[in-house]
């Protein structure tokens, strides 16, 4: 089997960011900002963007607002980067009727999170994405996120979803290198780094890139690191891993994701506010020194 992650790469890139759902002071959808956010990421490196995934709120979101995301950022990028709708969700039913609205406006591809809270077996987990699979004729990007869905994705029944012709990738955010490698080894998947501070040993023993939630604020520096990989040059690779070491912190540590990224996008004044659904709420004034002493380790790689 051919493992070289040239020959893995079959449309999304390399650095797909994660974007955030911008909102109004009043909580409702802020579809300009959307458009802006997302045109910015991609004019920054960005070969794809995740629509409504996690760090897009989507478990607060309407099916509704979901499409109408959807549609903003597709209309917004214009074909110059692949909108990867995030539609997963525990109920195999809704989320098929979510992936067929999203075909619907055009999207590239879906990216399916392991279902969460119900805990499936590793049988069930296999039939809800070959049912998804089956019935919505879109490139599939699975997403293993044990911490956060309750269960993982054994490599097994990776192994056995890549078979399907319509399942391209995985988003692997679990940290278990043996089982990232038997995949990578056994199967053609386009394997993500699905943890923002691993992008450097994944990509190491054959991952195609990442899916990075950091990039919201600092895609440029992602971009720079996944290239040096790309051409051979360790010694750049390292430097940027270390560089960005504290802004990934920064995001992922203090406080949720989404959370953190759309607070630093306020203080960069990319977005007018940092407003999220509950039930996540804006940091603290602890939380938000926190983050502060992190960025400002970070030395000039964002601004």
């Amino acid at each position: 089997m051919n493992t070289t992650a040239e020959t893995r790469s079959r449309g999304f890139g390399e650095l797909i960011t994660a974007m955030v759902t911008p909102f109004t002071k009043e909580g409702s959808l802020d579809l300009d900002q959307t458009a802006e956010l997302a045109l910015k990421l991609v004019n920054e490196g960005s070969d794809s963007l995740v629509v409504t995934g996690t760090s897009g709120e989507t478990s607060t979101l309407t099916d509704s607002e979901n499409v109408a995301m959807f549609r903003a950022v597709i209309d917004a990028v214009e074909g110059k980067a692949k909108v990867i709708a995030g539609v997963g969700s525990n109920d195999t039913a809704h989320t098929i009727a979510l992936a067929r609205r999203a075909a619907a406006e055009g999207v590239d591809g879906l990216l399916l999170a392991t279902p969460y809270y119900n805990k499936p077996s590793q049988s069930g987990l296999l039939a809800h994405f070959e049912r998804i699979a089956d019935e919505v004729a879109l490139p599939v990007m699975l997403y293993d996120i044990p911490h956060r869905s309750g269960v993982p994705l054994h490599a097994e029944t990776i192994i056995a979803l890549a078979s399907h012709p319509n399942i391209w990738a995985l988003k692997d955010a679990k940290g278990d290198f043996a089982a990232t490698t038997q995949v990578l080894s056994e199967t053609n998947l386009d394997v993500y780094a699905g943890d923002d501070g691993l992008v450097l040993p994944l990509m190491a023993i054959g991952a195609v890139g990442l899916v990075s939630t950091t990039a919201n604020v600092a895609a440029p520096v992602f971009r720079q690191l996944i290239d040096a990989v790309r051409a051979g040059d360790l010694d750049t690779a390292r430097r940027l891993n270390f560089e960005l070491a504290p802004l990934i912190r920064s995001t992922m540590t203090h406080v949720q994701g989404a959370v953190a990224v759309k607070t630093i996008l306020h203080w960069q004044g990319v977005l007018p506010n940092a407003i999220v659904r509950l039930p996540l709420v804006e940091p603290d004034a602890e939380e938000a020194a926190l983050i502060r002493d992190d960025l400002s380790k970070t030395g000039s790689i964002i601004h």
